[in-house]
């Protein structure tokens, strides 16, 4: 790799973290500030966009402070689908920023069921609040019709540099882009009444946009991404085959699927990667909404002090003690998508105690991404030999080493927590150097730490048996209303096992929202 350091900027849900990298000497100083968003009843969560558009300043000055030198150029990640109305004159907020946890458009989604096939064909995605599109619309029915509605990214970027635009990956993140034209789609916006919209500008990852004067010296704004595509970029630029899981205030995993749309039978999202240089990556996407927002719900509880006592506390406790937590705090999303759908904590006794609690947690966390894994191997007819980790709560032995257990397959963690900014970093790399290779752009794949399996197969099935059963029990319980379309939500034949198994589950569990497992 060559050329002067960067600065990279992940703005993120919770906090902005930025780091000033070099080709040669790797990270030369990072910067962080906080973002505070409002977990309001009735699943709202929102934020005061000028609050992401501070924590972006103030992480990228106080990168280039703790570097000491100079950068050529900035990327910038952001959270995909957070959305607000703004004035593209003046660059005002008109309204709140919707955060992709917000559920306020549940209501639109069930309105669009009959349009639901059509749309996820078109789109690539299924209809739900957490994609930007139903917000969208949200804002424009209940908010206001003033200015323009956009992701988050359009109007940081817009702030920085005047620039009305907004990447490839990001565009796919909001279910109004056509999946095999990379355009706007007039069809999705019609069903969402957004006809008319004055949107961005899509462009290509590695572009440059324009010049930002934010962080001190006028600086070229040339890589823009979403940020679990980012993390994937970091992750997998050795090895296209690879899988990553993002562990932050939810967890994403994301596997490549080529250069042609992927449309998904198993209830994950197929969208793309990235568009650099004109050629686009595809890929598979998973979610689970609540991984740190759980251990945060723990910690509010009083629990725990915060996520660096997973480890201590759930040493306390040999095992669940019976306890099992389904951390669906903001209902479930690839492959259920049931948003209706609330966590639970079953098992308790009088002997329970705070590291059951924990581990229960963790186990339900890592459940959850063992099945995402597996849609995946279903989805591409082959299983990851490993799991590539990033993301805050990779610190915490437990979860990772539980993770691995009920994957039963070895969990690679990054030697870097933040991949997401080492992949935009990389990217606005590629926008400064037009003769940089996209593989030569990320260091070579080197983890910290790899945890291996430390129980048996049948074990592992057994413990996912027993959260399965638990999840049925929630969505039974939840009723009808609200269930996917045909086929959301249901895997493949396969997609219910361990990853790299021959067989389903024990009891035939299979994975369909109304059967045995969800």
């Amino acid at each position: 790799m060559t050329g002067g350091p960067v600065l990279a900027v992940d703005q993120g849900t919770s906090g902005t973290k930025a780091l000033v990298l070099c080709p040669e000497r790797g990270v030369l100083g990072s910067g962080t500030a906080p973002v505070r968003p409002r977990y309001l009843p009735g699943g709202l969560v929102e934020v005061d966009p000028r609050e992401l558009y501070d924590s972006v300043v103030a992480a990228g000055r106080a990168a280039l402070a703790d570097a000491g030198t100079g950068v050529v150029a900035v990327g910038l990640a952001n959270q995909g689908e957070t959305v607000l109305a703004w004035d593209p004159v003046t660059g005002e907020p008109l309204t709140d920023a919707l955060v992709w946890q917000d559920r306020r458009a549940s209501g639109i989604c069930t309105e669009l069921a009959p349009h639901e096939a059509e749309l996820a064909h078109l789109t690539g995605l299924p209809v739900d609040p957490y994609f930007a599109a139903p917000k969208m619309a949200w804002i424009r029915r209940h908010a206001t019709r003033s200015g323009v509605v956009t992701t988050s990214d359009s109007w940081l970027v817009h702030r920085l540099t005047g620039a009305f635009v907004t990447d490839t990956a990001t565009a796919g993140r909001t279910g109004l882009l056509d999946l095999d034209t990379l355009a706007w789609s007039a069809t999705a916006l019609g069903h969402y009444g957004l006809d008319g919209e004055r949107l961005p500008r899509i462009v290509d990852c590695d572009t440059p946009v324009g010049t930002t004067r934010a962080f001190g010296p006028p600086l070229p704004l040339t890589g823009l991404l979403v940020d679990q595509q980012a993390a994937l970029f970091a992750q997998s630029a050795d090895d296209p085959a690879a899988a990553k899981c993002t562990y932050g205030t939810g967890a994403f995993l994301l596997a490549r699927t080529g250069s042609a749309p992927h449309r998904t039978t198993s209830g994950l999202v197929g969208c793309v990667a990235w568009r650099l240089r004109g050629e686009v990556t595809h890929c598979l996407d998973g979610q689970v909404y609540t991984v740190a927002s759980a251990v945060r719900w723990l910690t509010d509880l009083g629990v725990i002090a915060g996520a660096g006592e997973l480890d201590s506390v759930g040493a306390t406790a040999p095992d669940t003690g019976g306890v099992a937590f389904v951390p669906a705090l903001a209902g479930l999303a690839a492959p259920w998508w049931r948003g209706d759908v609330r966590g639970s904590l079953t098992g308790l006794g009088l002997d329970t105690h705070r590291g059951h609690l924990v581990r229960a947690l963790c186990e339900g966390i890592a459940a959850q991404v063992v099945d995402l894994t597996a849609a995946v191997a279903a989805e591409r007819g082959a299983p990851p030999t490993s799991l590539r980790a990033d993301g805050g709560l990779t610190r915490s032995a437990l979860l990772m080493q539980t993770q691995a257990d009920l994957l039963q397959l070895p969990v690679e963690v990054a030697s870097s927590p933040d991949a997401t900014a080492l992949g935009v970093g990389a990217v606005a790399r590629l926008g400064l150097d037009p003769g940089l290779a996209p593989e030569h752009a990320v260091p070579a794949w080197r983890p910290s730490a790899v945890y291996e399996p430390r129980i048996s197969r049948d074990e592992a099935e057994a413990r996912l048996s027993r959260f399965r059963a638990e999840v049925a029990a929630l969505v039974e319980r939840t009723g009808a209303e609200g269930m996917p379309p045909d086929g959301a939500g249901t895997p493949p034949d396969g997609a219910n096992a361990l990853p790299g198994a021959t067989g389903a589950l024990p009891g035939g569990a299979d994975a369909s929202p109304g059967g045995a497992t969800r």
